[in-house]
């Protein structure tokens, strides 16, 4: 495993993407999918395991392991948990030298249809230049988009049996 660099809540203000959606569930309600290991690879495509390594009560500090794709493999530290409002991780170490810094932050608002979440990555590449960081920000967003886009379709499947 390769180990990450550490992030602070300040520096996930500065993210290199960032979307958000409405979805007509409660906050609790896409709070407790952003909770389920098993639900995670059903909206967001590059996941295909989630594995939680602290024992519960979740929270600040918590831990998981989470495979992307074949063979990729991060292990995660929670830097933020308010329950039914946000949280946020970090990559502490990854089974390939891909990043020196990798975090997301999910922010999650109460408005009259439901919740809009408001998601963050922030991306530090090892070994590729910012230039080109840049060049694909608009595919990133796309993905980012996409993913949103599937997170609303099964939160609304999940709690609303269309």
């Amino acid at each position: 495993m390769r180990d990450c660099g550490p992030v602070d809540l300040v520096e996930l203000h500065r993210p290199t993407l960032t979307a958000a959606v409405d979805i007509p569930v409660q906050p609790n309600q896409l709070f407790e999918i952003l909770e389920d290991a098993e639900a995670w690879p059903r909206w967001l495509t590059a996941i295909t395991k989630v594995v939680w390594t602290s024992a519960d009560p979740k929270g600040l500090g918590t831990t998981r392991t989470v495979e992307i794709g074949r063979g990729f493999v991060a292990n995660e530290e929670f830097i933020c948990w308010e329950t039914n409002r946000r949280m946020a991780f970090r990559f502490t170490d990854c089974s390939r030298p891909v990043f020196r810094v990798f975090a997301e932050d999910y922010r999650i608002e109460s408005i009259d249809q439901g919740c809009r979440l408001t998601w963050s990555v922030l991306v530090r590449p090892r070994g590729i230049p910012e230039s080109l960081v840049k060049v694909t920000r608009p595919l990133l967003a796309m993905a980012l988009r996409h993913n949103l886009d599937r997170l609303r379709t099964y939160a609304v499947t999940r709690y609303h049996q269309v």
